[in-house]
């Protein structure tokens, strides 16, 4: 092998995608566990990965002040920022828990924040994300709560708040949209899982070749004529993760 061999990048191909890690919501133990297993999952990427997709709800909570932002799992971003400085795109969606990213992660990490929604053409397949919260019709009391969150007027509002006192407040109320979410009925889940099923169908026909989303902490894989529907599930305990490789998607578990 020549010097000029041995010198150029490892070739990647690998692009990976996981959501719903909820950073913060558990206890010690279990905190520990999900973050080694992220670490872990981002040593893969580093290794054969050509992109990343963070597919929302990373943290169980997220707020920024013009000087602060949570102090727990700072660990996780610096693993995040060696990919970007190694030359592998992360890309972050937002979801129900971390709609209130604001520029931190993007100007000190080089993390690209997408709100809402992702759309890419990677390895000949045009890829759709997004994170999924409030697309049942069920949903529509959230989406309601969900503009009057994210509305920048009240966003400024809550910033004055002092930091020791809005960062728990906004903690707390995560906590409490967790537990009412885990608490649907079996006949609820079948209804959110359906309504997601016609939802990426519908995002199929228009020309998809694949629909990921994330949010119902189920893991699903279904290829249809149209294409293929993922849900990525979790990263809690069964740690969840989608690998596409040569456009063919895989779901695993860590």
């Amino acid at each position: 092998m020549t010097a000029e061999e041995f010198s150029q990048p490892v070739k990647r191909g690998s692009l990976f995608v996981f959501s719903d890690a909820h950073l913060g919501a558990n206890d010690e133990t279990l905190e520990r566990l999900k973050r080694n297993k992220i670490i872990e999952l981002l040593e893969l990427v580093k290794e054969r990965g050509s992109r990343l997709v963070i597919l929302g709800d990373l943290y169980d909570f997220w707020f920024e002040y013009k000087n602060a932002i949570p102090k727990q799992q700072l660990k996780v971003i610096f693993k995040l920022a060696e990919l970007v400085e190694a030359g592998i795109p992360v890309d972050y969606v937002s979801g129900n828990h971390d709609f209130w990213l604001g520029d931190f992660l993007t100007t000190e990490a080089g993390i690209t924040i997408h709100r809402d929604l992702l759309e890419l053409n990677e390895q000949d397949k045009r890829l759709f994300f997004i994170h999924g919260d409030g697309l049942a019709p069920e949903d529509w009391k959230y989406r309601i709560l969900k503009r009057i969150l994210r509305n920048p007027l009240n966003v400024a509002l809550y910033r004055l708040l002092p930091v020791d006192w809005g960062i728990p407040l906004a903690r707390w109320v995560a906590g409490s949209s967790r537990k009412h979410t885990s608490q649907r009925t079996d006949l609820g889940i079948h209804s959110f899982h359906s309504a997601y099923e016609d939802y990426a169908r519908n995002k199929l026909r228009e020309g998809y070749d694949a629909v990921l989303i994330g949010h119902l902490h189920t893991p699903l894989f279904h290829k249809w004529e149209e294409g293929v529907y993922v849900n990525t599930g979790e990263f809690i305990r069964r740690f969840n993760y989608v690998e596409i490789v040569d456009g063919e998607l895989t779901l695993n578990e860590l």
